[in-house]
């Protein structure tokens, strides 16, 4: 009888095969009885259960580095926040019942408004639901969910899992990641790939396989039974990492390897894990807990923090990315059936063109007194029309370089009109697949379809590669696909001129590239074209390597 085998989307390549673990589900939800005999005690055991879990997650990200640091310190920042722990607080004395309850409630307020914030904040649901889940353990005094302890090197299966416990996994134990939900820019893949483990995500009914044992392919995405009493096998493709901190291919055909960074954490993470500078500054940071706009200074002060790690290198900044689908206060935007596609990114500065001018005036300001090489570009930019409407604005701000994001098939259709009235173009390929496939990059349901090799994003990427090659200007990718090692040497070959990633990827990609010629970059792309499907190309893609 032929061994069942289930296959999702492949996001961290190698193969594995050994022994399975289940990650245990969320925390049971807890009780609103009986009522506490004094709400003001049972109150007063929130905050210190919070500090307690924000402690340990702490000193994990003190023993981590790169992106499980910068993740685990959100997360730990997270289970301090004061909103959260005085909404428990409230609810224990207002509604007289126990402290784990109230946490579960007043948690679940904040996922679902992160939730409806859309974009990268809905990304941290999870994150908050892990962090819920750790304060209701330690108030009941259990151990919290998550990934056991590992007797032996085993792969991992889950529904998801957090952020913290992706962080905080030993790679010389965990043999593969395997999940049930999650998708190609998910915290799981972009962890998966920097800690250097085979994982596949999006598998659907992997939770019911009746396997002891299992073989990953973090390459083509199939996971199958194996027999649990053979040899275990680790991760084959895990390939070299020794780098010298220039972009290039071995034959000296010149791909910046930048850094995606948010804060000024991940700044210095990017710093640290030798960028030669940063491909997306995404800005939102400075404006998430604002009731009120920042005013230029408080906006300076944010950015310069930001930028200083890169004195004297190139940074790239986006305009704020907001919108109906990314809720800020000040706004005060009206509801919309359909915000991912409403007025979001540049379309807001169209009716708001103060908030972009002092923007622009903040960004001017720090990268003089940081000292970067400052370039600005602006997001959900859909015509060449817009793409000039921007530019005159940024170089009335005195900045020297306007770019625009391609996150739009329409703007990729018309790359060479966009060229001319841009400096530079980068592709954001997580918002570009979403658009192109009418696929929400959310939701697991559809993750194949975001898949970065998926051949008609691919062949989207190469239209603008070769708009980039006849206006002789640059194009980056700071999507996730750049993090991929092999696919970056297909999107150098279709034209990329800058790599733009999470930190933790910048050495391994860099290595990938200088491992390589640039005619083994283009014989890679070719391949990429030519494939069928997203698995096909892969694979394609790996046979010419």
């Amino acid at each position: 009888m032929r061994e069942p085998q289930l296959s999702g989307v492949g996001v961290s390549p190698g193969r594995a095969s050994g022994p399975v673990v289940k990650v245990t589900e969320s925390i049971e939800e807890p009780p609103n009885t009986p009522a506490p005999d004094d709400p003001h005690a049972e109150a007063a055991r929130v905050a210190p259960a919070a500090q307690a879990v924000a402690a340990r997650l702490e000193a994990t990200a003190e023993r981590a580095s790169g992106d499980a640091a910068a993740i685990l310190t959100t997360t730990a920042a997270m289970a301090a926040d004061p909103a959260l722990v005085s909404q428990a607080e409230q609810l224990v004395t207002a509604q007289r019942i126990p402290a784990a309850r109230a946490v579960y409630e007043a948690a679940n307020n904040f996922a679902t408004a992160l939730a409806s914030a859309g974009g990268y904040m809905a990304e941290r649901v999870r994150d908050m639901h892990d962090v819920r889940d750790r304060i209701i353990a330690e108030l009941q005094g259990i151990e919290p969910p998550g990934v056991p302890t590992l007797e032996r090197p085993s792969v991992l299966v889950a529904r998801d899992l957090a952020p913290a416990d992706t962080a905080a996994l030993d790679p010389d134990m965990v043999l593969a990641l395997v999940t049930e939900e999650g998708g190609p820019t998910s915290h799981t893949a972009i962890l998966a790939r920097s800690l250097r483990i085979p994982a596949v995500v999006a598998v659907k009914n992997v939770l019911s396989l009746d396997a002891e044992a299992v073989a990953v392919d973090g390459l083509t995405g199939e996971v199958r039974p194996v027999d649990p009493s053979a040899p275990v096998v680790t991760a084959t493709d895990a390939g070299n990492v020794d780098w010298e901190g220039v972009g290039a291919t071995s034959d000296g055909h010149r791909v910046k390897v930048l850094a995606n960074v948010g804060s000024p954490a991940d700044a210095l993470a990017a710093a640290e894990a030798g960028a030669e500078g940063v491909g997306l500054f995404r800005t939102e940071f400075s404006y998430l807990d604002a009731g009120d706009e920042p005013t230029v200074a408080d906006q300076q002060a944010a950015y310069t923090a930001v930028l200083t790690p890169f004195a004297g290198k190139s940074v790239v900044v986006r305009t704020l990315d907001a919108g109906a689908d990314k809720p800020l206060e000040f706004l005060a935007q009206e509801d919309e059936p359909n915000p991912a596609l409403g007025v979001r990114g540049l379309r807001v500065a169209f009716d708001r063109t103060g908030v972009l001018d002092r923007q622009l005036a903040a960004i001017a300001g720090a990268a003089e007194e940081a000292g970067a090489e400052v370039s600005v570009m602006a997001p959900m930019v859909a015509t060449a029309e817009e793409a000039a409407w921007f530019a005159e604005r940024v170089r009335a701000a005195g900045l020297p370089r306007a770019g625009v994001m391609i996150e739009v098939p329409s703007a990729a259709l018309t790359a060479r009109e966009v060229f001319d009235a841009v400096d530079f173009v980068s592709l954001g390929t997580n918002d570009l697949a979403q658009y192109t496939f009418a696929a929400d990059r959310q939701l697991g349901a559809v993750a194949a379809l975001n898949d970065p090799w998926q051949p008609a994003l691919l062949r989207l990427i190469a239209l603008v590669g070769e708009a980039a090659r006849e206006k002789d200007k640059p194009a980056g990718v700071c999507g996730e696909a750049a993090a991929d090692p092999l696919l970056a040497r297909v999107l150098t070959g279709l034209g990329i001129t800058s790599l733009s990633m999470n930190a933790g990827s910048v050495r391994t990609v860099g290595a990938s590239l200088a491992s390589v010629t640039f005619d083994d970059c283009r014989r890679a792309a070719e391949a990429a074209l030519a494939a069928p499907t997203a698995a096909d190309a892969r694979v394609a893609v790996a046979e010419t390597q």
